[in-house]
């Protein structure tokens, strides 16, 4: 790198820090709503530094984003991927790289980057779940129009969400990835129909999606009409990579209960534990380590397949640790308060007992990509290993046994 680029690097990441610091001193996030305070970060650039500007973005490296979100997270802002975690993670790097107007993208994204609007991602289907690109669901054109029929499932947040991303068939003769077009969704069209799943958590935050005749405007497309395929990459890659991420704060998350449990308890310490323990916080730091520097030498383009490496990490750290926890507890890791469905009919907090989060790290290696199928991307596509064996590959979807 030239020093004239290392002087420019410089100036970009004292102007954000500059931008971050009169937000929090003229939006204090500890006193006003949080929207207006996640709103005052999207007109400043901070949502997504690397996006342009207008658009949530400062139109710069990827890579200060660490340095704005250190800023207002230590003065008591949100952290954004919690307050909506498929908006800000999946749904909108997907708009701006592939929106065809940029009108459009801003009525999506502000609201999507104050929490205003929560997004889901219409993605899997009962046949097709880790072969994606096998889904059913049809979008047929009508006009200015596609007219949408299928069912998806295992949709997080669907019953909270304004806006959806969904990929659909637009040519069932075509080999299965080349048929697909994919699409921004209202769910609240005529034909959307939304039910919950119960988990062993006793909560239903997954959901499974019926699409009766849904029209959707043209306007409304992402990408050209058969590339679906092509602008679901981006949405899997900054999934993966948002999931995996994980905090910069030493410390933080999973490994942090595990922390709080052995000191609350110190009369069930042993020594096999205290090397467990020892050993999670070990691969838990390297994990961060690993994602800061990820983050502080990320580009404005997307996320390669190497972000399946932390997501692949993250999930199974968090089940470890998890396991540790019920271990420590002992006899005590069996009490659970409550299988019903909280008081709001769906949503509970995802960070509640212990024992609760045991159940939930079960879905870490389901969701977001399987850890077999992140296996094989990370052998064929960043390891250059020979793939598997596809003899479904040109054929036309139509042709392609299914059930």
């Amino acid at each position: 790198m030239s020093r004239g680029t290392d002087a420019a690097g410089d100036t970009d990441a004292v102007r954000v820090e500059e931008a971050a610091r009169r937000v929090v001193e003229e939006h204090p996030p500890r006193s006003v709503p949080e929207r207006e305070f996640l709103g005052a970060c999207f007109e400043a650039g901070l949502s997504w530094v690397h996006f342009p500007v207008g658009l949530g973005g400062f139109g710069v490296s990827r890579g200060l984003q660490a340095t704005a979100d250190e800023i207002l997270q230590a003065a008591g802002g949100p952290v954004p991927f919690y307050v909506n975690p498929i908006g800000y993670g999946m749904a909108a790097p997907t708009v701006r790289e592939h929106a065809r107007d940029p009108g459009l993208a801003r009525e999506w994204l502000r609201p999507l980057a104050t929490g205003e609007h929560i997004w889901c991602q219409l993605f899997s289907e009962p046949g097709a779940g880790s072969d994606l690109a096998g889904l059913a669901t049809s979008a047929v054109r009508d006009g200015d129009e596609w007219v949408v029929n299928g069912q998806k499932v295992w949709t997080s947040l669907a019953h909270r969400s304004r806006w959806a991303l969904l990929l659909a068939r637009t040519d069932p003769d075509q080999p299965k990835h080349k048929g697909l077009t994919y699409f921004v969704l209202d769910m609240q069209a005529p034909g959307v129909e939304t039910r919950p799943l119960r988990q062993m958590t006793g909560q239903a935050e997954f959901n499974e999606v019926y699409l009766n005749e849904v029209r959707i405007p043209d306007a409304h497309r992402l990408g050209e009409v058969g590339a679906g395929w092509r602008v679901a990459m981006t949405t899997l890659m900054n999934e993966r990579s948002a999931i995996g991420g994980g905090s910069s704060v030493r410390g933080s998350g999973s490994i942090a209960d595990a922390v709080a449990l052995w000191a609350r308890y110190p009369d069930r310490r042993t020594p096999v534990l205290r090397d467990r323990l020892a050993a999670l916080w070990m691969t838990a730091e390297a994990h961060r380590l690993t994602g800061e520097r990820a983050r502080h030498s990320a580009t404005a383009g997307s996320p390669g397949p190497e972000g399946s490496i932390a997501k692949l990490v993250s999930a199974e750290l968090n089940q470890r640790v998890y396991e540790f926890c019920m271990d420590l507890l002992g006899p005590q890791s069996t009490l659970y308060g409550s299988y019903a469905v909280s008081e709001n009919g769906r949503d509970a907090d995802w960070r509640g007992p212990v024992q609760q989060r045991f159940l939930r790290s079960r879905a870490n290696t389901i969701e977001g990509g399987t850890s077999e199928v992140l296996r094989n991307i990370l052998g064929e596509r960043v390891l250059g290993l020979p793939g598997d064996l596809r003899a479904d590959a040109n054929r036309p979807w139509r042709e392609v046994p299914r059930g």
